[in-house]
């Protein structure tokens, strides 16, 4: 009995343990933040919780630790061990309901990141444009988020709860985890908040607690939905508009929607699914940037595809079809009803009624590169700049009227075609990539003016280039040079963006969750040119701070104790504070590091004290004099937003378990007081922080558990707020680096409240007073173009710059800036002092020879197409243009000159009439001396057709030509790719014709291809080979001439039936004949007897007798007439024989002497040969003799006597016939023989049967 006590609170113990270990398990709750353009909502993502089986009442009596479910990648310490289990807890995407599948999300610090984002490899450089590391898109798609407005920031949330299922909690190495730190400090923790308190015993439940005046609201019948967009209209609006939705991520779509409306900024919602439609499913929620109180609504295109709009801060809706479906809007800066709509097909289209009727603007458009036009900077307000797909790896820049995108209205600010997905339009610079020799050049246009190429220095060879910034008219750049990897250069630009000198090396890169690239460099809100970024130093990263927009860098100084009030001891440059730049896609969520326009000087960020960035024992820091010192003010993760115009700090701590307190600071961090916000524990799903001009209202979004519907709580600080600000309570804070008070040429002096002052402040009492401007000394200048800085501080030139050279300025003028190597910052105000002895002096141009001319094709390629205009770009990079000529010589005896430079800004145009290869020439030229520049330019048509020609049999080791005939003739430059056989190796020539050795026999497959630009087209055939064989020229009747189509399909069937009819004739094995119709007209063939399958035994002279002999057969056939077809009914073709060769059919070259002595020998022979035949037999021979029908006697005396022939009998044997017909011989035909004359012959291939 005695022991009961003990045993009753071992059991009490035990059972809070358990409770307390569940819910360190089982209750994650993290949000997922999307970068959302800002007419667009924000979208937060809460992920599963299981604790239905605990009774949440009870929290109210846990120990000290808070735990707040926060936004991915808020202000707050990362993971730092892998080890503690206990407090491993996975993040989770549950996909539908009584799931337990997991999404996989980045972790919130796994990567830093830039303000400024590049989408694609370019980016449109507003605020809104920033894609943090961390922000996951996997929860749902959305509409494309690459274009935004600037200055259009909404007072709006867009996140995701967990689905309402009982999804499992599992560790698995895929699913990102929030791992604690620290977790056995607790009371120790938060007596560092408020040391002359005494600090706090070890349960927050004993402390005395300032309760919030606070409202919950339920979002009944919204259990499951697990996405929500939240928008509060600001301008001293009421209006709350919430847009929650279930997202099935089995198909893909939204298949439930509820939309909620409230009047009292938060405390009571309307639900307005009946004025919208009650099977209506909506997906998307916009709100225009210039009139908040417009609203857009998308429905769910798998349904329909319409829109509803309001003009009453969503009080009522009017509903309007759509044709096509919607996948990003970009609203215009200015005017509030004009909206260009992006769609699926790559077509845009532009309304000018808010939505209500649409008009198609352009097809084939790059996504994310449309832009609307700046007033005072283009031609017309109703301008839209594209980036149009002209074909694969071409784009083309063009600008169109608002409602008038026909041909005759397009513009062509460049004429050329750019490189796809390049067009970057942003303030008052247009950027664009142009292909040039097989690489990217970058060109830029200031004010709307002519393209010109960036100047980098000279042995900076760009993989990438990333526009960052064109803030305070200057171009910043993060190049990634040739050798680096992981890493960028920082550049910064003249007022052009033309001229380019270092600013930072090696800062840390890193992939964003979309291929984007992210850079780490940060620019603090409420001061000019304060920048914090991470650079690599000897393999490690470590955090520089620049008060002069990056002529000066220098490491952070760490704080002097940390939160318990050790002395910390860390020596620069082995020791400094390290910062995570990772900043909050939306203004109203906090990031890794978080500042404002409101509060200048005060940054807070999560970071660590070391000789380098690391992710672990990661803590928070503030500072309050721009980075000059810094406060350790949390060990755990917390994130930190601004109230009151940035004179309060409220803290909620990140956690994946439920919490009712948040901290409050009144002194600009030093100290916080803590306050309860709600009775009962709540699962944090996102905040939404003083979206109201003046309102001290905050609104929390979450679920009392997993299977709760959306509590929004609404908190009124305006309790503790007691009366306005006056000038009573603030204080003056002058800017400062160190010891020096003159920053960018001037002193700064802000006005602050006073520390521990609740009063309420008006937006306009945040006053930035400036001093006189500082004289100018060294430091308010940063070096030129084509200078460095040395050890010293000097700026001294490059060893590739020659500073006499540099005249750049008189290409367009008659006057030019001459460098001293250094030029003043151009937000630096700095006067008087050294500024005329650093500063640029204006000297008349000097009479000097043109140089560094540049000629190019606008299609950056040396190819053009017969007939077509080629437009040639040329480029001067010194010489002074009113006093230098053009003169460009076309090559085809056409040239054309100019008075100066500026005359050929859009280009030359040109066309030729001839194929060719033609040398294209500028010269600039003045009193003084020229510059020539030359390039070669390939001009061709398209090539249709290629024929190959060549003997269908040849001997063997006998050299044989091949040739080929193109269609048309005369294309241009043409490469020949030759194969024989089974090589793979092809034989490259520049010639049609080749002369090439069979020495095997047997069939070859010869293949060739004919390659002009782009085209390519190919032929083949087959050679026999053989050691011997003979030929006969065949002649037909002249009725088929009328009946050759000139295809080759037509040549293979006659080819076949003669060979046919020959066989069966002369008896003559059909393996030993081949026939081959050769191309053109009149219609001719060859005839080929070749040896014998299986050899014959004996010597080569008895195998040429066999030959002969069958030869002698085959042309007795010929003579007599008994080689013949029909075509078609009524047309009888007959074949003859005939000395004429088509062609050599072995090249003969190498015996042309003795090749001839024989032909005359047996030329000689055969005529006298001749002669004794007619005269002994009086043979019936064509135009010499004519035989009568009455000697039948003598035609048996010339058929010969090496074997019998069958002669067929028209009126019961059947004759050889194309289509099965028998048809009577026409007589008109018979016994035609045609002359040497009456032969044409083509380049075309034979085909042998």
């Amino acid at each position: 009995m005695e022991t009961r006590p003990g045993h009753c609170l071992f059991i009490v113990f035990s059972e809070w343990i358990w409770l307390f270990t569940l819910t360190s398990i089982l209750g994650g709750t993290k949000a997922e933040v999307r970068c959302i353009p800002s007419c667009q909502l924000p979208l937060i993502s809460a992920f599963p919780r299981e604790l239905s089986a605990l009774d949440l009442a009870t929290f109210d009596e846990a120990p000290v630790e808070e735990f707040a479910g926060f936004i991915e990648g808020s202000t707050g310490a990362k993971p730092t061990t892998e080890g503690d289990e206990t407090q491993n807890v996975a993040e989770l995407t549950a996909r539908e309901e009584s799931s337990s599948k997991v999404q996989k999300l980045p972790e919130g610090n796994n990567t830093s990141c830039l303000k400024k984002e590049a989408f694609n490899g370019q980016q449109k450089l507003s605020e809104q444009e920033v894609v943090s590391g961390s922000a996951s898109r996997a929860a749902a798609p959305s509409p494309s988020e690459g274009n935004f407005t600037e200055n259009a920031k909404n007072n709006s949330f867009y996140f995701e709860n967990g689905a309402q299922g009982d999804a499992t909690m599992e560790e698995d190495a895929d699913v990102p985890s929030w791992r604690r730190n620290r977790s056995a400090r607790s009371a120790e923790t938060w007596s560092g908040f408020r040391p002359e308190e005494g600090g706090e015993d070890a349960s927050f439940a004993e402390q005395e607690e300032v309760q919030l005046t606070s409202s919950t609201f339920a979002l009944t019948g919204d259990t499951a939905h697990n996405q929500a967009m939240v928008h509060w209209s600001g301008q001293n609006s009421s209006v709350i508009l919430m847009l929650t939705k279930f997202y099935d991520f089995n198909s893909g779509r939204v298949t439930e929607s509820s939309l909620w409306r409230s009047t009292d900024y938060g405390t009571t919602y309307e639900k307005l699914n009946e004025k919208v439609g009650l099977k209506t499913i909506l997906s998307y929620l916009y709100v225009s940037p210039n009139n908040k109180r417009k609203i857009m609504l998308l429905t769910d295109p798998e349904v329909e595809s319409s829109l509803l709009i309001s003009l009453d801060e969503g009080a009522s809706y009017q509903k309007h079809s759509l044709a096509f479906d919607i996948l990003s809007l970009l609203f215009h800066p200015e005017q509030e009803d004009w909206i260009l709509a992006y769609s699926h097909d790559q077509k845009l289209y532009v309304s000018v009624e808010f939505g209500r009727r649409w008009q198609l603007v352009h097809d084939s458009v790059v996504p994310n590169r449309f832009y609307w036009s700046r007033l005072g900077l283009d031609k017309e307000q109703g301008m839209i700049h594209l980036e149009i797909s002209v074909s694969d790896g071409r784009s083309q820049y063009i600008t169109c009227k608002l409602q008038n995108c026909s041909d005759g209205n397009k513009g062509k600010p460049f004429p050329g075609f750019i490189i796809p997905n390049s067009l970057v339009v942003q303030d008052e610079y247009v950027f664009i990539q142009v292909p040039i020799g097989g690489q990217s050049v970058h060109y830029v246009s200031y004010k709307r003016n002519a393209f010109f190429p960036m100047k980098l220095p000279k042995y900076t060879l760009p993989k990438d280039l990333q526009i960052i910034s064109t803030d305070d008219n200057q171009v910043v750049a993060a190049i990634q040079d040739w050798h680096q990897n992981d890493s960028y250069n920082l550049y910064m630009s003249e007022s052009r963006g033309l001229f380019f000198t270092l600013m930072l090396e090696d800062v840390v890169s890193s992939g964003g969750p979309e291929g984007n690239i992210m850079i780490d460099l940060y620019e603090v809100a409420g001061i000019k040119g304060v920048f914090l970024s991470n650079k690599v130093v000897e393999n490690q990263v470590k955090t520089y701070i620049t008060y002069n927009k990056g002529r000066d860098w220098r490491l952070l100084q760490a704080p002097t104790t940390d939160l318990q009030g050790n002395k910390v001891y860390c020596e620069q440059p082995y020791c400094s504070l390290h910062l995570h730049l990772h900043v909050s896609e939306n203004p109203y969520t906090s990031g890794n590091i978080v500042s404002k326009d409101t509060a200048p000087g005060i940054i807070i960020a999560s970071g660590v004290v070391g000789p380098e960035l690391t992710s672990s024992n990661v803590s928070i820091f503030i500072t309050s004099d721009a980075g000059n010192t810094w406060k350790e003010v949390f060990q755990e993760e917390y994130s930190v937003f601004f109230l009151n115009q940035g004179g309060s700090l409220v803290a909620i701590r990140h956690t994946p378990l439920p919490i009712r307190h948040i901290w409050l600071s009144f002194d600009e961090g030093r100290n916080w007081d803590k306050y309860s916000f709600t009775s009962s524990p709540l699962y944090v799903d996102g905040v939404l922080g003083e979206p109201g001009e003046d309102t001290l209202i905050m609104t929390i979004f979450g679920h009392f558990s997993h299977r709760s519907e959306w509590q929004l709580v609404k908190i009124d600080f305006r309790s503790i707020f007691q009366r306005r600000c006056t000038s009573e309570d603030y204080l003056t804070w002058q800017l400062h680096n160190g010891d020096e008070v003159c920053i960018m040429g001037m002193k700064r002096i802000f006005q602050k409240l006073k520390a521990n002052v609740q009063c309420v402040k008006a937006r306009d009492q945040y006053i930035s007073q400036m001093s006189d401007p500082c004289p100018c000394t060294e430091a308010d200048f940063e070096c030129d173009y084509g200078f460095e800085r040395q050890i010293d501080g000097s700026c001294t030139p490059s060893f590739w710059f020659v500073p006499s050279a540099t005249s750049r300025d008189c290409i367009t003028g008659d006057s030019f800036l001459n460098t001293t190597g250094y030029r003043r910052a151009l937000s630096n105000n700095c006067t008087e002092g050294t500024l005329l002895k650093y500063s640029p002096r204006r000297q008349k141009c000097p009479s000097q020879a043109p140089r560094g001319l540049q000629l190019f094709t606008s299609e950056g390629t040396l190819v053009a197409t017969l007939g077509r205009n080629v437009t040639f770009l040329v480029f001067l990079e010194e010489g002074l243009s009113s006093t230098t000529s053009i003169t460009v010589d076309f090559g085809d005896g056409t040239t054309i000159s100019y008075v100066n430079i500026s005359s050929i800004e859009d280009g030359v145009k040109h066309i030729y009439s001839k194929v060719g290869i033609y040398q294209v020439s500028a010269t600039a030229a003045n009193a003084l001396g020229f510059d020539r520049v030359i390039l070669y330019l390939h001009v061709s048509c398209q090539l249709e057709q290629v024929q190959l020609s060549a003997p269908s049999v040849v001997v063997k080791n006998k050299a044989v030509n091949l040739t080929t005939a193109l269609r048309p003739s005369n294309v241009g430059t043409v490469t020949y790719y030759w194969w024989f056989g089974n090589k793979t190796e092809p034989v490259v020539t520049l010639d049609g014709a080749m002369s090439f050795t069979f020495s095997m026999e047997g069939s070859h497959t010869v293949v060739v291809q004919a390659s002009v630009g782009n085209t390519v087209h190919q032929d083949q055939m087959t050679i026999a080979v053989y050691d011997y064989f003979r030929s006969h020229v065949l002649a037909f009747s002249s009725n088929l001439d009328e009946m050759n189509p000139g295809v080759s399909e037509w040549r293979e069937d006659i080819g076949r039936v003669v060979k046919s009819c020959a066989v069966q004739v002369t008896g003559i094995s059909e393996d030993q004949l081949l026939v081959s119709v050769l191309p053109g007209l009149p219609t001719t063939a060859e005839i080929f007897i070749v040896p014998e399958k299986r050899q014959r035994h004996g010597p080569m002279d008895e195998k040429w007798a066999h030959l002969d002999q069958l030869s002698q057969v085959l042309l007795s056939a010929l003579n007599q007439d008994l080689i013949q077809f029909t075509l078609k009914p009524g047309m009888q073709v007959n074949v003859y024989v005939t000395q004429l060769s088509p062609a050599p059919l072995v090249d003969s070259s190498d015996s042309v002497h003795s090749g001839t002595a024989v032909i005359m020998l047996v030329s000689v022979v055969l005529m006298g040969l001749a002669v004794f035949v007619i005269y002994k037999f009086k043979r019936k021979i064509p135009g010499i003799n004519t035989y009568t029908a009455e000697q039948p006697d003598k035609e048996q005396e010339v058929i010969p006597t090496v074997t019998s022939i069958a002669v067929p009998n028209p009126e019961g044997d059947k004759l050889i016939s194309l289509d099965h017909v028998d048809v009577q011989l026409d007589s008109k035909s018979r016994g035609y023989l045609p002359s040497h004359t009456d032969i044409k012959l083509s380049d075309e291939a034979p085909h042998v049967f």
